[in-house]
């Protein structure tokens, strides 16, 4: 009796980016059922900014890596890792990147926890959408395999489109994968990706950009920067990675920053925090609603973060604007300062 041959199982680390839709696809192609797992970590763009403010109202929102496990008819499995990424970004032991992205101890991490679902739902092998030379810190050729070995992926960890160029794995050498049709891309050009979309029909995807870590964009790593070392610890939780996306934010102290919302979205998306922050609203104008991360010392920092707010407002050429100050229990107090001027405004203010 004719034994029909064991269909052979791949897990794949979804970004939603081209790259891992991309090497997926290469994957099905060869009749390997496919099921992809993207790691919440707390750091990415989407579901956050962009579907806040109001001025992307008109634009499309969606979680990418759903978006492009949709396009592949995969399923997508979400693993919020928030609190044990804590480590990985707080003590990596490879370092920084250009900012504050631990880039090679990222992608160990997540291909670790890869691993550790594959051996749980008795999959076979772990592919992710990697290119040799893409990445400066995580994607070079002599640390890819860094990755593989640190993270336990070892010879089942696949990078399909740039396999050709790396030593062959597992799943190539027991024949569950044809080495010949996979790829041999490398460097930073995107035109051997983007010929082969042309190729599968891919028609729309996310463009890379720097991938989607909020870590990799110098303004937020400022942020964070900042509120690491005004703080007595390093320690954060999701609501305050959250609020460094949010706003613009002034560091009036050591132990004061506040932060004005910039338009509607904002104003709305921080109102849901005026129980855990004391809050500054204009009442005679429209304007922005501020939150204020920690305390005022003096009745001078009290009156400046009012100035601020009322620099914001539509009474900014006004004499004199009025304005709430809500505490946490919600007793509010009023008070009327005059707008600050744009040029009073100091530089080492802002982050």
């Amino acid at each position: 009796m004719k034994q029909h041959k064991t269909q052979r199982k791949a897990v794949a680390l979804i970004s939603g980016g081209l790259d891992s839709m991309l090497a997926v696809k290469v994957i099905q192609k060869q009749g390997i059922h496919v099921e992809g797992i993207n790691f919440f970590t707390g750091f990415c763009v989407e579901g956050h900014t962009h579907a806040i403010r109001k001025k992307h109202k008109d634009k499309q929102k969606r979680n990418n890596a759903l978006w492009v496990a949709e396009q592949l008819g995969i399923k997508l499995h979400i693993v919020d890792v928030v609190d044990e990424y804590k480590d990985i970004l707080l003590n990596p032991v490879h370092g920084y990147g250009k900012n504050v992205n631990p880039c090679l101890d990222c992608k160990t991490f997540m291909v670790k926890k890869a691993v550790q679902w594959l051996h749980e739902h008795d999959f076979d092998f772990i592919i992710t959408g990697e290119v040799v030379g893409q990445r400066p810190m995580s994607q070079r050729r002599e640390t890819m395999p860094i990755v593989a070995k640190d993270s336990g992926g070892n010879d089942l960890l696949v990078r399909p489109l740039s396999a050709q160029q790396l030593p062959a794995t597992l799943p190539e050498r027991e024949g569950w994968l044809d080495r010949d049709r996979l790829y041999d891309f490398s460097g930073r050009t995107r035109k051997p990706q983007m010929a082969l979309a042309e190729q599968f029909g891919f028609t729309e995807y996310a463009q890379p950009a720097g991938g989607c870590c909020m870590l990799t964009d110098e303004s937020y790593a400022i942020k964070l920067q900042d509120m690491w070392h005004n703080r007595p610890t390093r320690e954060y939780e999701l609501d305050d990675i959250i609020m460094l996306k949010m706003g613009r934010h002034f560091r009036l102290a050591p132990h004061l920053k506040i932060i004005i919302g910039r338009e509607e979205g904002e104003n709305n998306f921080m109102q849901g925090y005026k129980n855990q922050f004391v809050s500054i609203f204009p009442t005679s104008h429209r304007g922005a609603l501020c939150l204020v991360d920690g305390e005022f010392h003096s009745d001078h920092e009290r009156d400046t973060a009012l100035a601020l707010v009322a620099r914001y407002s539509q009474g900014k050429n006004a004499p004199e604007v009025s304005l709430g100050i809500r505490q946490i229990d919600g007793s509010e107090t009023q008070h009327s300062v005059t707008p600050m001027p744009a040029q009073a405004i100091k530089k080492e203010w802002i982050i």
